[in-house]
């Protein structure tokens, strides 16, 4: 088989690119849902599909056990913990900004990653790559701020789950080489399942049978396509090279998304933003070169 050929760093940024493009939908048709659902049923619908998928799978390949794995506890939690965190602060995020805004500024990830690992942490850095992080640093302040020093409450709450991702894939990275991407999946819906349908239940109510036939067809797909078999593909793509050049090598679905925002939502961010756009992901390809490093 040709993908067995291919060595593990082409296979981890191979699963990225093919993301890339399933990702660039998400804020598309979660902006939908969120206005018809609100923030958290969104989630909570979402996630209770997700989980009924990976449950099957590991049912008919008779793992469920690997849920109770005691050695990959831990990692699971901690895993399932930052990325319900994270996803809750995305869709609460979106009720107050635009699907592109959100793509933008969850790319900073690459930032935060580069700035827990790199600059705080003991791994090696460069000239060029701080030189990176200030471009994206730039870039992210064009973006934050188009017109005038005051923040989307929307912006706030994408950026603060940008700085909770790199924790949560650090936790991700780990668990994975202790179970299969299936099973951490299916743990950390199943741990979310309760909270969210709580929350969600507690702030919006229960959504009406006609308002999910409204919305059958984009939330089959959120929960399918990114929910389910994107988020197979970056844990698969973190378990085979780094969480900061993971997130460098999704630096596309941001365009995309702006692309598919101004055609179909017709979103035209300022020209502020647009050029904000540039520094952004040239500093997420920088901090992810390999150059000589300096001391730290």
């Amino acid at each position: 088989m040709l993908w067995s050929r291919l060595s593990e760093q082409r296979q981890g940024e191979l699963s990225v690119l093919s993301l890339t493009f399933i990702d660039a939908w998400f804020p598309i048709l979660a902006l939908g849902l969120v206005a018809l659902f609100g923030a958290l049923t969104t989630y909570a619908l979402a996630t209770g599909l997700a989980s009924l998928f990976f449950i099957v799978i590991l049912a008919y390949q008779r793992r469920l056990s690997g849920l109770l794995d005691r050695d990959a506890r831990r990692n699971l939690l901690m895993s399932a913990l930052g990325i319900t965190t994270l996803f809750v602060l995305v869709f609460l995020g979106l009720q107050y900004t635009t699907a592109g805004n959100m793509a933008v500024i969850l790319f900073l990830q690459v930032l935060f990653s580069y700035l827990y690992f790199n600059v705080l942490g003991r791994e090696p850095m460069s000239l060029w790559h701080s030189f990176g992080a200030l471009l994206m640093t730039v870039g992210a302040l064009m973006v934050l701020f188009p017109e005038e020093f005051s923040l989307n409450v929307g912006d706030v709450l994408i950026l603060a789950a940008a700085a909770i991702a790199p924790f949560a894939n650090r936790y991700q990275q780990r668990a994975r080489k202790q179970v299969d991407a299936v099973t951490l999946l299916a743990f950390r819906n199943l741990f979310a399942l309760p909270f969210l349908w709580l929350l969600a239940l507690s702030f919006e109510g229960v959504p009406s049978l006609a308002m999910l036939q409204q919305a059958w067809l984009p939330l089959l797909l959120v929960d399918l396509l990114i929910m389910g078999f994107s988020k197979l593909l970056w844990i698969e793509a973190i378990h085979r090279i780094s969480i900061t050049k993971t997130s460098a090598l999704a630096a596309l679905s941001p365009l995309f998304t702006l692309l598919l925002a101004y055609w179909l939502l017709n979103e035209t961010p300022s020209l502020q933003q647009m050029l904000g756009v540039v520094p952004i992901l040239l500093g997420g390809l920088l901090i992810t070169r390999r150059l000589p490093v300096m001391s730290h």
